[in-house]
């Protein structure tokens, strides 16, 4: 019977337990990782894989207020620290790259870039947090070009390659919570009458293009992806081709041969679930690793292995306060509770400072 606290052979992972990725905003106002998320990662290396924060392969997809980028030398120099300090401590890490597409605000990112999406259209229920103003409005996003699509493509690849070379192990590629691989899927947030829009078929090809590249430039076994059907997060809404869409998506994704898929249900945020039939269908369809994420506690994340539902089960705030969180279920120690007033907040306070057992 599968446990997390298993090895898993099909990715080398030393247990079945993997770190969510997380936004947590220590990164400096230029997006460079800073010295305290090596010190972060490396006290969280007894996952069997950590997945890191959303991080933007181009400047045009920082959405947000001091999140990393990997787009240019200094920060890719920055993010070898903390690769290094994460295979010391005996970890596997992954990048999880995030471009944050219409979900930005031009005072979080750098000068010159600009906010892109498949189509025009601006979220209506979502603001953004800059720093010393507070929630503001979104602006309308401009519409990609075929030029801007072909760009972004290649900063991916760009920003996958220099992953690998500071020697992560892998990238994941953010095609959820309504950041610009997800909006390309859905009808409400893709208008387009080109060759990227209307049909289901159109409405994959850049997220699966992206895909395509990434794993041609750094190999498939290195490549995931994060997929989130029926979520409202970031100001997504539910459609009628669902299923079709992500059943179509996973035929594409076998025939790329990827690692694995990372689906997050959001239901215990308060967001939509994923329907039974589309869990089903993903567990039943993807010939790779699948790993499940959305507020498992370990009584059910070992429930879910034991009925086959994934291979893999993913937390995130359980490893805010507990750096040792796979020492403290192997000796049954109770668990600390995360402060979430220092969620996204500078610094190593409610960051770095969690005891261990």
């Amino acid at each position: 019977m599968k446990t997390l606290l298993d090895t898993y052979k099909r990715l080398d992972l030393k247990n079945r337990v993997v770190m969510a990725p997380m936004t947590r905003s220590r990164a400096t106002k230029n997006h460079i990782p800073t010295d305290i998320m090596a010190t972060y990662y490396a006290q969280r290396a007894s996952a069997g894989l950590i997945i890191t924060e959303g991080t933007s392969p181009s400047p045009n997809g920082v959405g947000y207020a001091r999140i990393p980028g990997i787009y240019t030398d200094e920060q890719a120099k920055a993010w070898k620290v903390v690769a290094d300090e994460v295979h010391k401590n005996g970890g596997k890490i992954f990048m999880q790259l995030m471009h944050s597409g219409r979900l930005a605000h031009p005072e979080n990112m750098p000068k010159g870039s600009r906010i892109l999406a498949p189509s025009s259209i601006a979220p209506t229920h979502t603001k953004m947090y800059v720093d010393d103003k507070g929630m503001l409005e979104i602006p309308v996003p401009e519409e990609m070009t075929m030029e801007d699509i072909n760009l972004e493509i290649s900063n991916y690849v760009s920003a996958s390659k220099r992953a690998i070379e500071v020697g992560f192990d892998g990238v994941e590629l953010h095609g959820a919570n309504g950041y610009l691989l997800d909006s390309f899927l859905s009808p409400h947030t893709n208008k387009r009458h080109d060759f990227y829009g209307g049909s289901i078929e159109n409405r994959l090809r850049f997220p699966l293009a992206v895909v395509k590249k990434v794993s041609e430039a750094i190999g498939k076994d290195k490549v995931g992806i994060r997929i989130s059907p029926n979520g409202t997060l970031g100001d997504m809404e539910p459609f009628d081709e669902q299923f079709e869409t992500f059943s179509h998506f996973l035929e594409k994704l076998n025939e790329l041969e990827i690692a694995y898929i990372h689906l997050l249900d959001l239901e215990s945020f308060g967001q939509t679930a994923v329907p039974q039939n589309i869990r089903n269908m993903v567990r039943e369809k993807f010939q790779g690793t699948l790993i499940l994420s959305g507020g498992y506690s370990q009584n059910t994340g070992e429930e879910a292995l034991k009925n086959n539902e994934g291979d893999l089960i993913a937390y995130g705030r359980p490893f805010i306060a507990n750096p040792d969180l796979i020492d403290r279920w192997e000796n049954e120690s109770p668990l600390s509770e995360a402060n979430p007033d220092f969620f996204y907040t500078p610094g190593e306070k409610g960051y770095t400072d969690y005891q261990t057992a």
